[in-house]
């Protein structure tokens, strides 16, 4: 197990390596500046600025020292904020979007496992066609229609949820349904299937005709193997979370870092575009780290089959 998690926190190392060089060059390669929006700014302030920050450097120099600074956890100013460091910026709007994202995570779980597991037990009737329906049309709404949609009905003609905030408890209904609900529409087919599969086993037959009792059957011999596709798609899922709140941050005007990003995009701030994906590609790859121990737990032959 040790030698598993090595090599998968190596192979994470050099993907957040990758990640950051090929980021760097790419938004230095975009055309404009940090400063090219200040229609206004004298050339002579405009160099000053550049030689402050800088920018007027080769670019090779650049990125040694950004390696150099971001070794020392420093992501560097904010070129756009300028009262604001990119790491105070991230401290304060992080921790929004972490905890849109759980509540997100949650939806989906709560409401995709046990739809899965029900459909599957009372296969082809109803309680299987309304909820694999219901999963194919929350597959098939986009987020950016989604969102809309709900704050429409929930918020506007309802008035039961805030549209945009993010100081009630009820501003965080509408945003993290949003995402929760595609995602429990993904878990909720991928739950089906897997315990479907588990549950054709000869095992489980075997089990049923000695009499062992349904539920027990259902518990304790099916839902460990029934729920393995799950564990492997909370990989995707979780980044898709995680990239899915740029879209629903941007509809609910939440002030997290999914929004940053986005507006430091428009501004060409290249620290904080930087700082965003950092910590986007960290936690992914973290929760990719995490989803690949657990399946090796659940089903230890893995480990042996990289």
């Amino acid at each position: 197990m040790f030698k598993f998690i090595a090599k998968r926190l190596l192979q994470s190392v050099l993907v957040l390596f990758v990640i950051i060089t090929v980021t760097f060059f790419m938004v230095r390669f975009a055309p404009g500046d940090p400063f090219s929006a200040e229609r206004n700014m004298q050339e002579h302030i405009r160099e000053r600025l550049m030689a402050h920050y800088g920018l007027d450097q080769p670019l090779h120099i650049q990125y040694f020292r950004y390696l150099g600074n971001l070794a020392q956890g420093d992501l560097g100013p904010s070129f756009v904020q300028t009262t604001r460091s990119v790491n105070q910026i991230i401290a304060a709007t992080f921790p929004v979007s972490l905890e849109l994202g759980a509540w997100a995570l949650l939806i989906a779980l709560g409401l995709g496992i046990p739809a899965g597991i029900i459909a599957s037990v009372y296969r082809n009737t109803a309680l299987d066609y309304v909820p694999m329906s219901a999963a194919m049309i929350g597959i098939c709404l986009p987020t950016f229609v989604l969102g809309p949609s709900l704050a429409l009905i929930f918020g506007v003609w309802l008035d039961w949820f805030n549209v945009s905030g993010w100081f009630e408890a009820r501003d965080r209904v509408l945003p993290a349904l949003t995402i929760g609900m595609v995602y429990a529409a993904v878990i909720a087919r991928i739950t089906r299937g897997g315990m479907l599969e588990v549950l054709s086993q000869d095992y489980i037959r075997t089990a049923q005709s000695k009499g062992v009792p349904f539920r027990r059957i259902l518990f304790v011999h099916t839902l460990k193997g029934g729920l393995l596709p799950v564990v492997s798609y909370m990989g995707p899922a979780l980044a898709g979370i995680i990239s899915g709140s740029f879209v629903v941050e941007t509809i609910f005007q939440i002030p997290g870092l999914g929004t940053e990003f986005v507006r430091s995009a428009f501004n060409r701030d290249y620290t904080l575009v930087l700082g965003t994906v950092i910590v986007y590609a960290t936690l992914i790859t973290t929760a990719n780290l995490l989803v690949d121990v657990v399946q090796v737990i659940l089903n230890p032959r893995l480990k042996f089959e990289d």
